[in-house]
């Protein structure tokens, strides 16, 4: 339900995303509701056990250098925030001030929900890398090759710069066996990200292509 640009009103199970196999479902509620001011996306264990918020910092390749507060929103989960184990059941909000810290969460039950909101202080909000490369990733599970190309072209063109969005860009393309194009595309994500170089060997996206010589290789 919604009322022009005035408000939108969803419900989280319809708003867009996807799971990839054995991951939690990605609710992409920032860029479904379109929301520019702050970062939001929520995620849903599809199974108990199942990491439900990666181990990450907010420093590192692709992060935002957000403050971060998770909302348990249904469910159990059990985070550890620099190395300290965290009960955190329906109801409970994990606020992470500083960017540099670890953290992570594992569902203690199937369909745990976590809402995540993060900014920069003090900065207008900008999207995250891992986020806009990330979006493309829904058509992985189906093989829908040409779309993923399609979408991560289009942010390429917009953001030149982000490496994500490129190495993910030249998987999918050496998925579709475009092999020249692919290789292209991971150079130049190796050029944004010298990390990519080891990643490529076992990543399976490059299966298809790495016979091929001109496959960049790890120094």
């Amino acid at each position: 339900m919604s009322d022009g640009d005035r408000y939108t009103v969803v419900r989280l199970e319809d708003v867009d995303g996807y799971a990839g196999d054995g991951q939690p479902f990605w609710h992409m509620v920032r860029r479904t509701l379109g929301i520019e001011a702050f970062g939001i996306n929520a995620w849903r264990a599809t199974e108990a056990g199942q990491d439900l918020i990666g181990e990450h910092d907010e420093v590192s390749g692709g992060a935002g250098g957000h403050e971060e507060v998770y909302v348990i929103v249904s469910g159990s989960a059990t985070f550890t925030v620099a190395g300290e184990n965290l009960a955190a059941p329906a109801g409970t909000v994990v606020f992470v001030r500083d960017p540099t810290t670890r953290r992570a969460a594992i569902a203690d039950e199937a369909n745990t929900v976590v809402l995540v909101v993060g900014g920069k202080p003090g900065e207008a909000f900008a999207v995250s890398p891992w986020e806009t490369g990330a979006e493309a990733l829904r058509y992985w599970p189906t093989g829908e090759w040409e779309q993923a190309i399609e979408l991560l072209s289009r942010q390429h063109a917009e953001d030149p710069e982000n490496a994500i969005v490129v190495y993910n860009l030249a998987c999918a393309e050496s998925r579709a066996e475009r092999a020249a194009d692919a290789i292209a595309h991971l150079r130049r994500a190796i050029e944004l990200r010298p990390a990519f170089a080891d990643g490529a060997q076992t990543d399976p996206d490059f299966d298809p292509i790495r016979a091929d010589p001109d496959f960049p290789q790890a120094s």
